[in-house]
């Protein structure tokens, strides 16, 4: 039997430096608590194999080393008898103790072999505890659990008490045995940690994060059914993390959201009532205006010069209930976009000067340009412009009114139109609330839809409509896409 060189024991004292890939399932059909239980889980268990191989390695070694000790102390037996012989039955009793078929330890230049047997001229491995690395100590591990040998093995050491170095020979029988032994209380111990571990991380998750969640989902939920119902609005629990913000937010996106369906639904009643009674204040007003042309035919003075009066008023408010009817139900069809030219559409609008009683002109400048935008719907936006701008020319009483329409290429594609006149501009009520239905009239008797309808036209085509300041009259500003 041979005897190694001296080498300092090597203890394995961490974990492999190799990290475990799991694959992840899809759990389908687990609610979020199912899913972070079983994540937990296994992320808890992952860690504890992690430390169980290398806890089960490193006990192989302390074992072994444990055995290098005691044969140290059979070694100091053997020098306190140099001088008398060792009988057989010390020496098995010897060997006994260290669990091991032969000791040989070296030091002061001696060498001394215990055993009974005659030694094997070949073992089955041989670990040296002096020069054994992670890797060494996990595949004997794996080894002696696996495929243990009958043959014995060799384990030398760095020896104590004057002794350089000290070599048995052992059975790896007892050394498996305890390992199993080893093992499996550890993998119970472990298997205890990993679900007590595994069960307070779900619990706290449980009450932090996932009812938390779950109390979010199961209001908005209930809030979608009933969302005018105040009291399905989420009530803040005044957290300062994440989820206290959520509820923060969500509790305010159901006020104003209830706020505003809730006023949506007064407007559309509101409207329904309105639509009703425009309907039959219209066919009422229609038989009134046929007894005043009846009255326009009558000889009498004072009748003759009330009755056109009564005659124009009455024809206003006519216009007005069918205004407000049609702004009711219209609902713009989507565009059908391509090249329009301008001119025809521009040509169209002179035709608008007949509708005043005084002298009212419209001059129109198309510069051969072509936009991209529906034709019927910009003649539509147009027309409502001209006639507004004709109507306050006429109500005015111009001298010599003049509505131009003009239009020129702009910068980035664009092509802008300007609807300009020189009346007396619009007062500031109208300027307020110009693009608002009902409320942008500028004139007695006025619906105040023309120039929503205009701007929602013009929208839809992809350009806009605003109003220039100027000095004198009104301008407004249209700008489409180039074709």
């Amino acid at each position: 039997m041979s005897v190694v060189t001296d080498r300092t024991v090597g203890v394995v004292r961490g974990a492999p430096d190799t990290a475990a890939r799991t694959a992840a399932p899809r759990l389908r059909g687990l609610g979020l608590s199912g899913r972070l239980f079983l994540v937990t889980v296994a992320f808890v268990v992952v860690a504890e194999v992690l430390t169980f191989v290398p806890a089960v390695a490193n006990y192989r070694l302390e074992w072994m080393d444990d055995r290098l000790a005691a044969a140290q102390v059979a070694a100091l037996v053997l020098d306190g008898r140099s001088v008398e012989p060792v009988s057989e039955a010390l020496e098995s009793r010897l060997l006994a103790g260290v669990n091991a078929r032969a000791i040989a330890v070296r030091g002061n230049g001696v060498q001394r072999l215990l055993a009974i047997e005659p030694t094997p001229e070949a073992v089955a491995d041989t670990v040296d505890l002096a020069q054994t690395s992670t890797w060494n100590a996990l595949r004997g591990a794996w080894r002696t659990l696996v495929a243990p040998v009958s043959e014995p093995i060799r384990v030398t050491g760095r020896g104590k008490a004057g002794f350089s170095q000290v070599e048995i020979l052992l059975d790896e029988a007892p050394l498996r045995t305890a390992m199993i032994d080893y093992a499996l209380r550890l993998a119970v111990s472990s298997l205890i940690i990993a679900a007590v571990a595994a069960g307070l991380v779900f619990v706290v998750l449980q009450v932090l994060i996932v009812r938390p969640v779950r109390r979010l989902a199961t209001n908005v939920t209930a809030f979608a059914d009933a969302p005018e119902d105040a009291g399905r609005i989420i009530t803040p629990t005044g957290r300062t993390d994440e989820i206290g913000q959520a509820e923060e937010a969500l509790a305010r996106m159901q006020r104003a959201l209830a706020d505003q369906l809730r006023q949506k639904r007064r407007l559309a009643e509101l409207g329904l009532a309105v639509s009703k009674i425009s309907h039959e204040l219209r066919n009422l007003l229609t038989g009134a205006q046929l007894l005043g042309d009846r009255l326009e035919a009558t000889a009498d003075p004072s009748v003759q010069r009330i009755a056109p009066l009564l005659v124009g008023t009455l024809a206003r408010a006519i216009r007005f209930c069918e205004g407000t009817l049609a702004y009711g139900r219209a609902t713009e069809p989507e565009p059908a976009l391509a090249p329009t030219p301008l001119q025809p559409v521009f040509t169209d609008l002179a035709d608008t000067a007949a509708l005043a009683s005084h002298p009212v002109r419209v001059e129109t400048e198309a510069r051969g340009l072509s936009v991209l935008a529906d034709g019927e719907q910009l003649s539509r936006a147009l027309a409502n412009l001209v006639r507004n701008a004709v109507q306050a020319l006429d109500g005015a009483q111009v001298p010599e009114g003049v509505v131009q329409v003009s239009a020129r290429a702009g910068p980035e594609e664009k092509v802008t139109i300007l609807v300009s006149d020189n009346g007396p501009g619009l007062p500031p009520r109208a300027r307020d609330n110009l693009f608002s239905p009902f409320q942008g009239s500028g004139k007695a008797g006025g619906t105040g839809l023309g120039l929503p309808i205009a701007a929602e036209l013009v929208q839809m085509n992809g350009g806009t409509l605003t109003l220039d300041e100027t000095a004198i009259g009104t301008r407004f500003r249209i700008v489409l896409p180039a074709a």
